[in-house]
């Protein structure tokens, strides 16, 4: 969930935490910035840490912020096709590779992302639990959904890799119709094309596993919707109107197949019953999905400045630093 510091109060040590954040300006699509600054000030950019500024977000039309989103889709389904036409053209890639490549990535298809570390604790195999169920879902002809995977395990982490094939055989299974892609290679460049691009964002860590994680933070910041387990950063920024969680609060019985049994039963209902259908089936007269809209702007109405980069940095002033060097300046003063 945050940064864990000890700091002397005084009277003695005690333990305090400071919750990560982003750098708002490195991961902002550039056309989500041109929405801000048109509809929340050009001065935006200086009031990132006024919790009260981000109420402007209401300002942007549903059209042209629906239209940004659209153009950030295409964009990354534009980018892993190229990736995979090249590979092609090399010569040095499988024709079944190139489809698990994404290829036949659909532009308009409700596509989630996941996209970190292959650690196994995180789980990226959780979606996978009822494979039949999944496949009846991806492969919906009226609202079809698509997956984009990437990650890399740690060197010495043999499970993690072990997780990666288990996943990247999922992908090549021709069942899926082309409708799930692992993006090889990861690194930055890919990270911010997913986190502008996809329409969800999935992270699926065991509890209490999950330090904070970042990823999602940069996601919500440019629109995109969270679905997490109630873990690190998602249990303070979840309000239940900004996006959807995975799963109980606590893990009961403490039993880690019980909690990945009813975690992955969570997750295929809820994508079912209320994401699948908020994406697709509650549009307006002129195709705009209205309350997919709305809890967009929810997401980044109550996300993008209370985990930026900025409120945290400050924490650390008012919190950390500042009371620490007053400690010291009343030891010296013999006050203390």
């Amino acid at each position: 969930m945050a940064i864990c510091l000890a700091r002397n109060t005084g009277g003695g040590s005690s333990i305090d935490h400071i919750t990560n954040g982003i750098h708002t300006e490195t991961w902002l699509a550039r056309r989500m910035g041109i929405l801000f600054s048109r509809y929340m000030g050009s001065d935006w950019t200086d009031r990132i840490c006024d919790h009260d500024f981000w109420e402007q977000v209401e300002n942007i039309p549903d059209e042209e912020l629906w239209r940004v989103r659209r153009h950030l889709k295409r964009k990354l389904v534009a980018n892993i096709i190229s990736r995979g036409r090249r590979k092609w053209a090399g010569n040095n890639i499988h024709p079944v590779k190139t489809i698990a490549s994404g290829v036949l990535l659909d532009p308009y298809a409700l596509t989630i992302g996941f996209a970190r570390r292959f650690a196994t604790y995180k789980r990226a195999n959780l979606i996978f639990r009822d494979y039949d169920r999944l496949l009846r879902i991806v492969t919906n002809a009226r609202m079809p959904v698509q997956f984009i995977f990437a990650g890399k395990a740690h060197p010495a982490d043999e499970p993690g890799k072990l997780m990666i094939q288990e996943v990247y055989r999922a992908v090549k299974d021709a069942r899926f119709g082309g409708r799930l892609a692992f993006l090889e290679d990861y690194d930055m460049n890919i990270a911010r094309y997913m986190v502008q691009g996809v329409d969800i964002w999935l992270n699926t860590p065991r509890r209490p596993r999950e330090a904070s994680g970042t990823s999602g933070m940069k996601a919500a910041l440019n629109g995109v919707l969270n679905f997490s387990v109630l873990d690190g950063w998602w249990r303070e920024g979840y309000n239940g109107r900004n996006g959807w969680a995975i799963g109980e609060d606590i893990n009961a019985s403490g039993d880690s197949q019980e909690q990945d049994d009813a975690d992955a039963l969570s997750l295929y209902d809820t994508l079912e019953n209320e994401i699948i259908p908020l994406y697709y089936q509650h549009r307006s007269a002129d195709n705009l999905p209205a309350e997919w809209i709305a809890w967009m702007k929810e997401s980044i109405r109550t996300l993008g400045g209370q985990f930026s980069m900025c409120r945290m940095v400050t924490e650390y002033m008012t919190q950390m630093y500042e009371p620490a060097i007053q400690n010291g300046i009343d030891e010296r003063n013999g006050e203390v």
